[in-house]
C-alpha cells in the first residue's frame, strides 16, 4: 500500500517479506525507478526495517515519539539537523532521536536501511 500523503515520494508501508522469507535487497534495489523510494521490508518485534533507494532531497520533518536509525549500504547520505549536519558513507549509521527535526538528502543514488518503530510515518508527524 502506497503512502497517501501529497509528497512526491514512492513510499510503501506494506510489509514486503514475512518471517522465514529471504529478503533479497539487490533484486529490489535493481527494480527501483523512482528517485525517492521507500519500502518496508520486514517487521522485527515492534520495529520495522525499511529500504530506501534515494537520490535528491527529502523535506524537513520530525517524529515526535520515536527514534529513527539510518544505515548506508551504498552511496552517500546526508542528514541535516537544525544545529549540525552528518554525512554518512557505506557501512555507517546514525540515530536521529525522537523530536529532532531533520532533512535527509542524497547527492547520488544511495541505498539505505532504516530501523524504526512500526508506527512511524516516513514523512513525519
Amino acid at each position: 500500500m502506497a503512502d497517501s500523503t501529497p509528497f512526491p515520494y514512492d513510499t510503501h508501508l506494506d510489509i514486503r517479506f514475512k518471517p522465514m522469507e529471504l529478503v533479497n535487497i539487490p533484486a529490489l534495489v535493481d527494480s527501483v525507478t523512482h528517485s525517492w523510494y521507500n519500502q518496508t521490508l520486514c517487521k522485527v518485534n515492534d520495529s520495522v526495517v525499511r529500504l530506501g533507494v534515494v537520490k535528491g532531497n527529502y523535506h524537513w520533518h520530525k517524529h515526535d515519539d520515536e527514534d529513527e536509525f539510518f544505515y548506508v549500504v551504498d552511496g552517500k547520505f546526508i542528514i541535516e539537523m537544525r544545529d549540525r549536519t552528518v554525512e554518512l558513507g557505506p557501512r555507517q549509521g546514525f540515530v536521529v532521536p525522537k523530536g529532532v527535526e531533520h532533512c535527509p538528502r542524497a547527492p547520488e543514488k544511495t541505498v539505505i536501511l532504516m530501523v524504526e518503530g512500526a508506527g512511524i510515518i516516513p514523512t513525519g508527524d
